[in-house]
């Protein structure tokens, strides 16, 4: 892919919404959302957090069949986009981006905090990043930004989540106490495949282990890097 159009689709130089929404509908017609990936023996689970003007992104790879963690990475840049809804790729994917580029390896598949395919313009933070980079990818959301289901009430069930009559992802409820969670294909995974893959990633809590370690991750250098803040302050 051309540098330029790579910089721009995910660090935009206008901010306009006529102009995201371009770009929008550019990566969309790119995403693909059938299986096309290797057989997995890592996935990846990105996260970001904010601290000020800053934000940092982790990526924690894990092997797949036993997720135990292999390698940790993450970035702190300062943050070049607000936040506007459904434009969340524009703020967070030039850093996941380069949290991935500190990788010697990357993992063969990679889970986002965020949408997929269930986003207004079918592309969410999954969906956008895995297509300008041509990974495959899955979103993995705590709330629905779109569509409709029928609420999983027993634990392990999935129900399917449209919008405009298709279907764009699963509502699945992962563990007794919690609100169901919504799993959509990103790129190059089908619908079946988010969901057995994400059923594979669940380990007794509510989010799927790459994303739930990711969001740890984060928070902990997000910790780290307050107290350095507060020790430096004068008394």
């Amino acid at each position: 892919m051309d540098n330029r159009c790579f910089d721009e689709w995910l660090d935009p130089v206008s901010h306009s919404i006529e102009s995201l929404i371009r770009i929008q509908s550019q990566i969309a017609s790119k995403v693909v959302v059938e299986d096309d990936y290797k057989p997995l023996t890592t996935i990846g689970g990105a996260d970001c957090a904010f601290l000020d003007e800053s934000i940092i992104c982790g990526i924690v790879v894990l092997n797949y069949k036993t997720l135990n963690v292999i390698k940790r990475t993450h970035v702190i840049q300062k943050v070049s986009f607000p936040y506007i809804a459904t434009f969340l790729s524009f703020r967070e994917g030039s850093a996941i981006a380069a949290a991935l580029a500190e990788l010697k390896l990357w993992p063969d598949m990679l889970m986002f905090d965020g949408c997929g395919i269930n986003h207004p313009r079918r592309v969410g933070l999954a969906s956008h990043v895995g297509a300008v980079l041509d990974i495959p990818t899955i979103g993995v959301a705590k709330n629905v930004l779109c569509g409709s289901a029928r609420v999983p009430t027993l634990v392990g069930d999935a129900r399917p989540l449209f919008f405009k009559d298709e279907q764009i992802g699963w509502l699945v409820k992962t563990t007794g106490r919690s609100k169901p969670i919504v799993v959509a294909p990103g790129h190059r995974v089908s619908l079946k495949g988010s969901l057995d893959i994400l059923r594979h990633c669940l380990v007794s809590h509510k989010l799927p282990e790459p994303t739930r370690l990711a969001h740890l991750y984060v928070n902990e250098i997000k910790d780290e890097l307050k107290s350095e803040m507060n020790e430096r302050i004068p008394e």
